[in-house]
């Protein structure tokens, strides 16, 4: 079998991610408090937004999402990611594979050129795919996975991320999601969307780091009792949707 071939670049990292789910007024509290540890990352303001959306592929029979249910710790999946939800010349689009090794969360992307993305929707694309992109290892792999697992775009996720980073220059993210919706979808741009709202009135925290978590942290922790989970956006948006259950009712 073959094995995907991690290499040390700016575009892989691993880490680890701890995750919460938050009813709203609790998450605003939690916001307040960290401001003296925390800042705006480079990509907005504090207190603004910015829209994520991502594509994920799975298989007809689902295999990532039961991989992640069954709690299979060597796993991983791929998604096409933007920031904007119009198709525009200048929007960045990466794709992305993102796993599980262990403990540790991995995440490898390379960007992709937004008048090429019919070719990685469509399996009949993928001699294109593969000529257009001859020199990228890891869009082989992607190209791999097409191959092997017959994977194709099952469904689309979008909401509304507030990405905060230590100010002591400590690698520890948090992100603040909210508004998650999902849609059945085969493409990452387009204007005929039946939008599900995933978990109303509540956000999801994720917290990321490379080794610990900072004392103060932990007393937020144990302030708000706050319980990690095993969540997933892409396990919630299937399950809005009803696809994965749709597999299991064949």
């Amino acid at each position: 079998m073959k094995k995907f071939q991690i290499k040390k670049d700016n575009n892989i990292f691993s880490r680890f991610e701890f995750k919460y789910i938050l009813k709203k007024k609790i998450s605003e509290s939690i916001k307040s408090e960290v401001k003296q540890f925390m800042q705006q990352d480079n990509f907005t303001k504090y207190n603004d937004y910015y829209l994520v959306r991502s594509l994920y592929f799975d298989n007809y029979f689902f295999s990532h999402f039961h991989d992640k249910i069954d709690g299979v710790k060597n796993r991983h999946k791929f998604r096409i990611r933007t920031y904007a939800e119009n198709e525009k010349k200048n929007v960045p689009i990466f794709l992305e594979m993102k796993g599980r090794n262990n403990l540790r969360t991995f995440k490898n992307r390379t960007s992709i050129n937004i008048d090429d993305l019919l070719l990685f929707y469509k399996k009949e694309n993928i001699f294109n795919l593969k000529k257009k992109y001859s020199d990228n290892d890891f869009i082989h792999n992607f190209i791999f996975d097409i191959y092997r697992k017959n994977i194709t775009p099952k469904v689309l996720i979008d909401y509304k991320r507030l990405p905060l980073v230590s100010k002591n220059g400590l690698y520890f993210r948090l992100t603040f999601d909210s508004e998650l919706q999902a849609c059945v979808s085969n493409n990452i741009f387009g204007n005929d969307y039946n939008w599900k709202s995933c978990i109303p009135g509540y956000e999801i925290l994720e917290v990321k780091f490379d080794f610990t978590i900072p004392p103060w942290f932990h007393r937020i922790i144990q302030n708000y009792q706050l319980k990690r989970l095993s969540v997933s956006k892409f396990v919630l948006g299937l399950e809005a949707t009803n696809l994965a259950y749709d597999y299991e009712g064949r």
